[in-house]
């Protein structure tokens, strides 16, 4: 039986989210448009909260600049399957996964509430943190003023993506500057210890049969010279002001050998992380690696857009598990999923 799939694509609030959305969602339309297991449609929501219906990201609008109402209609003449969500920005991640479950759609990966909650880098580690995950000490400043977290300490907006708005502050001198820069993303800055220079790793996770399968660890290139991932280490555009993927390029990122003693260590902590936030298909995880090898929680981002490029992918096909199974392997646990789950 063939499964109607709908991509969720674009951003209501800025053109950066909505190219970011562009580029995963082409990797995932690449991988899958042509199975014949699958019919998919695209849905592109613009700057501004208007929809499209394209046939590809590169033809031209099919239906028109739509409001919601009629991007509903849409949706309900389609009789959609699945919802794929490609959606990067924070009512992406929460809104408009919401409104898919008002009108009893399917939508693979984590639910509104999760991803609204560890949206919030200081909730998340709260929960991870009750959950016995290690976790830097920290804490939160609306204005510039002291902290209470010795330094050194990273400053980063309490709530963005992509490492905008992040600094490493040896002193006290350069505190207010910093969480100055911070605010300018978010309403909130996370004060958070610096760990010693060790190694960063992300942790996948994706649930298979209904049992936690932890993938090969992804590690990112840190130095003395540049101690903490910066914007410019993931992100980037070209001199025809394309956005692309910096982070797969093999001098700052790479897979660590199953083998490696650091993996064990992640690994049970991801998993708590995982059951903690209350992940569903699969989750994504920050760890600072101190120089004893502990690892320390930084972050959950719980995407996952099916795409050759997308980190989680890149991590299973590590593991010998193709994008295309992977992503069959998310659908048949929604199929398996207990009502009201």
């Amino acid at each position: 039986m063939t499964t109607t799939v709908l991509a969720l694509v674009g951003s209501a609030v800025d053109r950066f989210h909505a190219d970011l959305s562009a580029v995963y969602a082409t990797g995932f339309l690449g991988a899958v448009s042509d199975d014949p297991e699958y019919r998919v449609h695209i849905a592109v929501v613009t700057p501004g909260g208007r929809w499209q219906f394209v046939d590809s990201l590169d033809a031209a609008v099919d239906e028109g600049d739509l409001t919601v109402a009629q991007a509903i209609e849409r949706i309900a003449s389609l009789h959609i399957d699945v919802v794929v969500p490609q959606m990067f920005c924070l009512p992406g991640m929460t809104t408009y996964r919401s409104m898919f479950d008002l009108l009893s759609v399917p939508v693979l990966g984590n639910r509104p509430a999760v991803m609204a909650m560890t949206a919030d880098k200081n909730l998340a580690r709260a929960v991870v943190a009750a959950a016995g995950v290690s976790v830097p000490q920290g804490e939160v400043l609306r204005a510039p003023g002291a902290t209470t977290v010795p330094f050194p300490v990273v400053v980063k907006p309490v709530d963005s993506d992509n490492s905008v708005g992040v600094d490493v502050v040896e002193d006290d001198s350069n505190l207010d500057a910093a969480v100055r820069e911070a605010l300018r993303y978010s309403d909130a800055a996370l004060v958070e210890a610096y760990v010693p220079l060790g190694r960063e790793v992300r942790c996948g996770i994706i649930e298979r049969d209904g049992e936690l399968v932890c993938l090969p660890l992804e590690e990112y290139a840190v130095d003395d010279a540049n101690p903490i991932r910066s914007r410019t280490d993931k992100l980037d555009r070209s001199g025809d002001g394309d956005l692309y993927l910096v982070a797969k390029n093999s001098t700052k990122a790479w897979i660590v050998d199953a083998d490696d003693l650091v993996t064990e260590r992640v690994w049970a902590a991801a998993r708590a992380a995982y059951g903690a936030l209350g992940c569903r298909h699969y989750g994504l995880f920050d760890f600072r690696i101190d120089p004893d090898g502990n690892p320390w929680f930084l972050e959950a981002g719980l995407y996952c857009s099916y795409s050759p490029g997308s980190v989680i992918a890149v991590m299973a096909s590590a593991a010998d598990i193709s994008v295309t199974e992977l992503f069959a392997l998310s659908l048949r646990e929604l199929k398996n999923e207990r009502p009201g789950r």
